[in-house]
């Protein structure tokens, strides 16, 4: 595997070293409402994830009116429930300079080529391949040839869809790539998270990965940044009680802004890794926390100190009871009371 990988995404960048980026998906949430989209992007922003992502399909183009229903949704017709969630593509520009007066990057999943040409033209910064879409060798490669970071969804996907989706991109020679680790239920069980995954398609496929979390909840997703997630995805709702399939299992804004301050506090508790001792706050608490070689007894002036003169407790304001061989046959300066640390001006 190479080195640190980072992409960059409008004024700010992605990727190893950097905060993890938070995608609130609010997807066809926006229930065919202009202003419920305007009102969710404005809760996303204080919530204070990095970007708003939305889904721009046409159920014509995106599902044969044959397809049956499914179990989760109760098996309405699927045509019919794609064709009521469909994004008013003229609403994309209004959406995205509202996001970006929110310091929020926009961006949405195409699920066509029409869908691809109208975010081209708005500019947008990023793109996201849904799971269910990246099987669909043209359309990834489609979107590679914007030249814009792609992320992908990886729900459900052998390790040969994976690559193929990968080499569709490649080939179009954008390697500006996110792999997400996702389970394609809604609700997803915690137990088929498989976390590990986003580990191993990083050491396989040599490209930054994260997750698409569809788990209730918010601990799933911060284990997943604990493991190296550089981008989280969540479904977002400003109210889980409104109509439509993605609401229920989706994240409120009061519980997005509490995830996203223990997120935070989980990337600043990563540190670098190293120990150089204590740091500067932990001076005070070293120094009169730990231990330090004290005297036993009274010691005159001259007299050979041996070990049976020496007791370690704390304050950690004398020598370090590692040295203790270094301080026994030498021979006392001036008189050292019992009780008190030994240091070296006293030898």
């Amino acid at each position: 595997m190479s080195g640190a990988k980072k992409l960059k995404v409008g004024g700010r960048f992605i990727g190893d070293q950097e905060p993890c980026f938070v995608i609130a998906e609010i997807g066809s949430n926006h229930n065919q409402d202009l202003d419920l989209a305007f009102r969710m992007i404005d809760a996303a922003a204080r919530s204070g994830v990095d970007a708003v992502k939305f889904q721009t399909f046409r159920a014509d183009s995106h599902y044969s009116k044959f397809t049956p229903g499914f179990s989760y949704l109760d098996n309405t017709d699927t045509h019919s429930l794609i064709k009521s969630l469909e994004l008013d593509r003229s609403w994309q520009g209004k959406l995205k300079q509202h996001a970006e007066e929110h310091e929020l990057v926009f961006f949405s999943s195409p699920c066509d080529s029409d869908a691809i040409a109208g975010l081209a033209a708005l500019d947008v910064d990023l793109y996201k391949v849904a799971s269910f879409d990246m099987t669909d060798q043209r359309l990834v490669g489609e979107l590679a040839a914007t030249g814009k970071p792609l992320i992908m969804s990886t729900g459900m996907a052998t390790w040969s869809d994976i690559q193929f989706a990968l080499d569709a991109a490649m080939g179009r020679g954008n390697d500006q790539l996110v792999l997400l680790q996702c389970t394609s239920l809604y609700p997803a069980p915690a137990n088929l998270s498989n976390l590990r995954a986003m580990a191993t398609m990083r050491q396989a496929f040599d490209v930054l990965v994260g997750y698409s979390d569809h788990t209730l909840g918010d601990h799933v997703a911060l284990a997943a940044v604990a493991l190296g997630a550089c981008v989280i995805e969540r479904h977002f709702t400003t109210d889980r009680s409104l109509p439509g399939p993605d609401h229920v299992f989706a994240i409120e804004p009061d519980e997005m802004s509490e995830m996203m301050k223990r997120l935070r506090d989980i990337e600043a508790a990563m540190g670098d890794g190293l120990k150089n001792g204590p740091r500067a706050e932990e001076m005070e608490m070293a120094q009169k926390g730990r231990r330090s070689l004290h005297a036993l007894v009274d010691i005159p002036a001259g007299t050979v100190i041996d070990s049976s003169m020496l007791t370690i407790k704390r304050p950690g304001l004398g020598i370090r009871p590692s040295l203790e061989a270094e301080v026994v046959g030498r021979t006392a300066r001036r008189d050292i009371i019992a009780d008190q640390w030994i240091t070296w001006d006293m030898l």
